[in-house]
């Protein structure tokens, strides 16, 4: 833990083909999650360091994000430098239309495992019979 850990919904990972994203999208949002450390605060890693992670070109990841945020899963902040000459500094990434896109099969989850767990305490307090054992034995010869 003391090198660091990210946290992302399971709902992504486990939806990522229903959402429409592939593995090289998956791995660009954990990296811009492993960025993420405050919600008021979006993360700004730089192309280059994340394609340096994940062993592809900068192009891949500038295509990869074009791409989602054209799904409306990731929007854009450009950033620009207050420094004396300007210029224009790594972009901020938001994840709103990702979660918006996430939220229904969130919510289809959680109603889901409400139901088992209704249903599996349910079955836990349904009344069993009583097993009643009678030992007298009917006297049927008669003297």
């Amino acid at each position: 833990m003391e090198a660091g850990w990210t946290v992302l919904p399971s709902i992504i990972l486990e939806k990522q083909d229903a959402l429409g994203l592939e593995p090289v999208d998956v791995n660009i949002i954990l990296q811009l999650a492993r960025h993420w450390w405050y919600s008021d605060n979006p993360p700004y890693p730089s192309k280059a360091a994340m394609a340096k992670c994940m062993g592809v070109d900068p192009s891949t990841i500038r295509r990869r994000i074009a791409r989602m945020e054209a799904a409306g899963f990731i929007k854009r902040e450009e950033r620009f430098t207050k420094r004396k000459f300007g210029g224009q500094d790594t972009n901020k990434y938001h994840f709103d239309g990702l979660i918006k896109a996430a939220t229904p099969f969130a919510e289809e989850f959680v109603k889901m495992r409400e139901k088992q767990r209704s249903e599996n305490e349910e079955r836990r307090n349904r009344k069993r019979p009583k097993l009643v054992v009678d030992n007298t034995v009917p006297d049927t010869k008669k003297k």
